[in-house]
């Protein structure tokens, strides 16, 4: 059953972690005048648990920028701070070919080191990951290096609780065919190639004189390169994933080979008075794992009223269309384009909409001094973008029919869309649902996450470090900014930043790291054995948790 508190407000300083790095030239180093307490241990190789020579570790008060000292392992790799004061302290190590990390680090969480007679601090294990490399060539057909072919390097995300798989980095071939990706973390990567071959050629058909039956180049010129993923494949769905563990080298090499140009029409529509209407070309876009990217092709019009692209590889591609007169994207759609010659128009897409928003803080409150407004999509991509001004106003055009969270985004603190409101009526939460040619005004009101939660987890009636804690809002899939999430300490404590008023449950779970938990239901059975929090309206500063949340196993 769920325990039930009712958080009280009292008013305290926010604590910040501070990391930084402080250079030393001997593995022990003296915290303090008088006695205290030791923190010591080796840093190791996270893969081979061999000691690390050389690396530098830095101690921090969690409190204090003023405290901070550091070491540099020797041939043992063990570092030693003496006469350490009883607090709470952050633990980090770097060395050149590693991912600098905290102690028990998880994306950007970790454990704090806790000093006092309670506490074994002597002998941790401090690990860090070599960095990996992605290798390879781009060759053609024949086997010869294609100089100049873009490489995009992409890597599948569990941080904060949902996949994705973003691209991280790019790179151009030389002329060996030869790229290289370097400092990697370990993970699941996906590489794509874009090139051109040198030889190609596209030229108009729609000039053509009828009944000649030359052809107007060889067929062996008109050709593209498909975009290319690992595996041959020619759509990022069917691309070939790549583990990389810490220290890799791993040679991907990508071979493209020419397929048949494709010559795609737009006949543009008569204007007033008989002659063709402006127009833009439409632009080709290509769904590329979680997003969406340009494809260049080439345009001509030597028809009056008939535009043709050419150079373009069969495949399926978003068409978006832009207004002759503002030069906004108007609509968009989805197509196959699978023959020469084909013939595509604006009827196959459908109309974008406008998301006009005037942001609002409760009570006459003023605005946050800098600030962003933006919409996101379902997976989390941030599609639009604009910074706020002083009247509160923001225009997000040519956004594709879907639902988005409306997100305001700030330096100094963290700032939520508690409720929408229009001339349809008032709706709790950050929701927008955008229709195919909607023009929407709603009124999005503000609210800042000005109180943090402290508390402790336990197992079996001991604390437990490292633990992930999270607190959940009640209404999860209305409210994922509410979501919050740190890291037992080695005492077992935690702090959740920046929370915002509402109705929560907190919940404590081991080897959670990674874990989509965003997905509808995948922290349901986690939530029944929670803890019920509640965040009043009125509450500032820093408050405690009664009981200690109890650890739940994955």
């Amino acid at each position: 059953m769920k325990k039930k508190a009712q958080i009280g407000g009292m008013t305290l300083a926010l604590c910040g972690m501070v990391l930084a790095h402080f250079g030393a030239a001997e593995a022990r180093q003296s915290a303090g005048d008088g006695p205290g307490f030791k923190i010591a241990g080796t840093a190791v190789n996270a893969i081979t648990g061999a000691p690390l020579a050389g690396a530098r570790v830095t101690l921090a008060d969690t409190r204090s920028r003023a405290r901070m000292i550091g070491v540099v392992t020797g041939a043992s790799g063990h570092f030693e701070f003496a006469r350490v004061p009883e607090g709470k302290y952050s633990l980090q190590g770097a060395r050149r070919g590693y991912i600098s990390a905290a102690y028990e680090q998880h994306e950007q969480y970790s454990t704090a080191i806790v000093t006092g007679p309670d506490y074994a601090t002597e002998n941790l294990v401090l690990k860090l990951t070599p960095t990996a490399m992605i290798t390879g060539h781009v060759t053609d057909e024949s086997g010869e290096p294609i100089r100049g072919a873009s490489v995009g390097l992409f890597r599948e995300d569990h941080n904060g609780g949902m996949t994705r798989i973003e691209r991280v980095n790019n790179a151009t071939c030389d002329d060996r065919g030869y790229y290289e990706f370097s400092l990697l973390r370990p993970g699941t990567y996906f590489v794509s190639v874009h090139a051109k071959p040198w030889f190609a050629i596209h030229p108009s058909t729609a000039a053509e004189t009828p009944g000649n039956s030359t052809p107007r180049v060889l067929p062996g010129l008109d050709v593209t390169y498909p975009t290319t993923y690992y595996g041959g494949a020619t759509e990022s769905e069917r691309a070939t994933p790549i583990a990389v563990n810490g220290g890799d080298r791993v040679e991907i090499d990508v071979r493209l080979n020419p397929v048949p140009a494709l010559h795609i029409i737009f006949r543009v529509p008569e204007g007033p008075a008989g002659e063709p209407a402006r127009f833009q070309p439409p632009v080709l876009e290509k769904h590329n794992f979680d997003s969406r990217e340009f494809v260049p092709t080439n345009t001509h019009m030597d028809v009056p009223g008939v535009y043709e692209l050419t150079g373009v590889p069969q495949g399926k591609y978003t068409l978006r269309f832009s207004d002759p007169n503002t030069g906004q994207m108007a609509e968009s759609g989805d197509v196959e384009l699978m023959r020469d010659g084909q013939e595509v128009s604006e009827s196959q897409g459908e109309p974008l909409g406008s998301v006009k928003v005037t942001a609002k803080m409760p009570a006459e409150e003023p605005l946050p001094k800098q600030y962003a407004m933006g919409l996101q999509n379902a997976k989390g991509r941030v599609i639009a973008y604009l910074p706020g001004n002083a009247t509160g106003e923001a225009a997000f055009w040519g956004i594709v029919p879907g639902k988005y969270s409306l997100l305001c985004v700030t330096q100094e603190k963290r700032y939520a869309v508690v409720r929408t409101s229009s001339a349809a009526g008032a709706t709790d939460g950050h929701e927008v649902n955008v229709t195919a040619g909607a023009e929407l005004e709603l009124t999005a009101w503000l609210a800042a996450g000005v109180v943090s939660v402290e508390g402790s987890v336990q197992k079996n009636g001991k604390p437990v470090a490292g633990v992930m804690v999270a607190l959940l809002p009640n209404d999860p899939q209305s409210h994922l900014e509410y979501f919050r999430r740190d890291q037992s300490d080695f005492d077992g404590t935690f702090t959740l930043q920046n929370v915002f008023p509402g109705t929560y449950t907190i919940v404590a779970v081991e080897d959670a790291w990674g874990f989509d938990w965003l997905q509808s239901g995948a922290l349901a059975r986690y939530v029944q054995h929670g803890q019920n929090v509640i965040v009043g309206a009125m509450l500032r500063g820093m408050v405690h948790l009664p009981e200690a949340v109890e650890v739940q196993g994955r």
